[in-house]
């Protein structure tokens, strides 16, 4: 069964969801750059940011903020535009929109509208460290970010604590070593991975059982955007005795 395009739909915008390098532009794709210059229009999580990115691949398509706080009001606006028939790229400030970013309301909307909403894949911080991390990936719940207070972050933690699978966390470098100390006491010395400033010049990926980690991590002041990714239950790897190879 094909799609169907009415003349309702072919008088629409089209709302392309772009994914953005988490800081190393190299990592922007082709197709990404195409539809950036050809959009006529950009919404852009930070406005900033993104100006750096377009600056860098000389794209001059002007663009519009969306953000947290403005979402609600911005998404009217959007839509009325792609009702017009314009072709709006959603970014956010690095990654993939709508994943622990803003977008999903526009989107949703989009929807609502029956307004053609496409993918243009790119760099997402959740799937770059679990790819690297070394834990199972057959499985994989993805949660985003805890809650800032301690005691519902540690009942959220609570919630998944018997899952076998991988869970994915997002983190604020000021929190890190609370939710860590959470996460042992809770969870037991796990396997975890702390990835820090993925693809930017200061990248740091540390693996280890929990406690080992907040040894390496030590009580300095830490920076840069955190992933965090945890071994399920019953999931940490079995060391296995292999057989010494005789000398040569």
């Amino acid at each position: 069964m094909g799609f169907v395009m009415n003349e309702q739909t072919l008088a629409m915008g089209i709302l392309y969801v772009v994914g953005t390098p988490l800081g190393n532009l190299e990592d922007m794709t082709l197709r990404g750059i195409r539809i950036l210059k050809e959009a006529d229009l950009i919404a852009a999580e930070d406005t900033r940011t993104t100006r750096k990115l377009l600056n860098h691949y000389g794209i001059c398509t002007p663009q519009t903020s969306y953000f947290e706080h403005n979402e609600l009001k911005k998404a009217e606006v959007l839509i009325a535009r792609l009702k017009e028939g314009k072709r709006i790229a959603l970014v956010s400030e690095a990654g993939t929109p709508g994943i622990s970013d803003p977008g999903y309301r526009l989107i949703r909307e989009a929807i609502r509208h029956n307004i053609p909403v496409v993918p243009i894949p790119g760099s997402s911080a959740a799937i770059a460290a679990l790819s690297v991390s070394g834990l199972p990936t057959d499985s994989f719940l993805f949660l985003g970010f805890l809650p800032s207070k301690p005691v519902k972050r540690r009942k959220a933690i609570e919630r998944w604590r018997d899952l076998d699978r991988t869970t994915i966390l997002y983190e604020s470098p000021h929190r890190l070593l609370s939710t860590l100390r959470d996460l042992l006491e809770i969870l037991g010395d796990r396997e975890i991975v702390v990835a820090r400033e993925l693809t930017k010049v200061f990248e740091d990926v540390l693996r280890g059982p929990i406690s080992q980690v907040l040894q390496q991590l030590g009580v300095g002041r830490i920076k840069g955007e955190i992933t965090l990714v945890v071994a399920g239950k019953g999931r940490r790897e079995k060391q296995t005795n292999r057989p010494e190879l005789p000398q040569s």
